[in-house]
């Protein structure tokens, strides 16, 4: 069975890190990847783009429509995720337009982090 850890976190935190601080927690980071590596429990991992590059997307009545940000209702929770390969963002929000879950609930769309 696998498993998707997602880490939320205070963005406003991050920027506010010394250099110092930000590169003991990339170090703490680094560690426990390494470990996890080892131990054979890591499938993969990536860091995301800011929340502000995200797009959410919905699709109701045949017409999608999207948001910028992470916007969802607190009544809508993270169920689950697809990474896929797209051109640009308009060719992402039209895959995620297809995703089932986009009829009823919110799709959000976020570049993944090149490292």
């Amino acid at each position: 069975m696998k498993y998707l850890c997602l880490i939320y976190d205070e963005e406003a935190k991050w920027a506010k890190m010394t250099q110092d601080e930000g590169a003991k927690m990339n170090t703490e980071y680094g560690v426990f990847t390494g470990d996890i590596q080892k131990s054979g429990h890591l499938v993969g991992a990536n860091r995301l783009q800011p929340s502000s590059t995200a797009t959410t997307v919905r699709s109701r009545g045949g017409k999608v429509s999207t948001t910028d940000g992470p916007y969802a209702e607190t009544k809508e929770q993270l169920a689950g995720y697809y990474l896929i390969e797209a051109k640009d963002l308009n060719d992402a929000v039209q895959v995620a337009a297809r995703i089932p879950s986009a009829k009823y609930g919110a799709i959000e769309v976020r570049p993944i982090h090149a490292m």
